[in-house]
């Protein structure tokens, strides 16, 4: 068995970043770490992978730098690495990220399961687990928070607004799973001395046979023109309540249309 994880390295929300004054991008250093909402994603893998004996392959999209956040993940304990790193996604939309996922996934070959997190916390989109499913024709469970094997039927809680409906569906799948699904592995110094020569493979968009014209323009078809400051937030208006005030309510409510 072989399970595939989608996750992302990020700029460390502890630390200051910056963004390019021409393109309006997020400036990414060279030390990234790996998302928070990913990790719950690795070891939920890695826990399926120890119970039935699978391999573990990370898949990530986005400036390698010196790949500190992907190491990250070996030194918890998958097994392998495709970074897809390549200028010409600069920029790219969560369709376009889908895509390059999907088609890393479909070269690798051999994935029966596909763990993602419901969300990167630089991108919050929450679309891309159910495009990936939907670009390799498999079913998509999102908001797991607790999922199990059964030879070859994926077993899923997944969590609704009145509480969590028990889901199955047969392998091969893309599951998302939710933050705090499991308790996420510190590595170890065996781990981490393990990770170092583990493979870590960094195709481009075209050794994964995606054409120039399938991404778009700037990586997603899409141009930041400006990036401004949220405006402050200003006084309120203050009213003496001389017995009357009420009155002040009735005209904002009038004003805004809700009587």
């Amino acid at each position: 068995m072989k399970i595939a994880v989608c996750a992302k390295q990020i700029p460390d929300p502890a630390t200051p970043y910056s963004l390019d004054p021409e393109t309006h991008f997020v400036v990414r250093p060279n030390d990234q770490v790996l998302d928070d909402t990913d990790r719950y994603g690795v070891e939920m893998a890695l826990q399926l992978a120890e119970a039935n004996d699978a391999e573990v392959v990370l898949v990530s999209m986005g400036p390698a730098g010196n790949l500190q956040g992907v190491r990250q993940a070996l030194a918890m304990g998958a097994d392998k690495a495709i970074v897809v790193d390549d200028e010409g996604l600069r920029g790219s939309g969560a369709l376009v990220t889908a895509k390059v996922l999907a088609a890393a996934i479909q070269q690798e070959g051999g994935v029966d399961l596909v763990i993602t997190g419901t969300e990167s916390t630089d991108g919050y989109t929450g679309v891309v687990p159910q495009q990936i499913a939907a670009l390799l024709g498999l079913p998509a469970l999102s908001f797991a928070r607790k999922v199990e094997l059964d030879g070859t039927t994926l077993k899923v809680e997944r969590i609704s607004a009145t509480g969590y409906d028990d889901v199955e569906c047969p392998l091969p799948a893309v599951v998302a799973v939710t933050s705090g699904a499991v308790e996420p592995r510190y590595p170890t110094f065996k781990g981490i001395m393990a990770a170092k020569s583990k493979p870590v493979e960094q195709p481009t968009a075209a050794d994964l046979g995606i054409a120039a014209d399938a991404i778009g323009e700037a990586g997603s078809g899409q141009e930041i023109t400006s990036v401004e400051d949220a405006p402050s937030r200003t006084a309120g208006t203050k009213i003496v309540d001389e017995g009357e005030a009420f009155q002040a309510i009735v005209e904002l409510l009038e004003k805004a249309k809700v009587i």
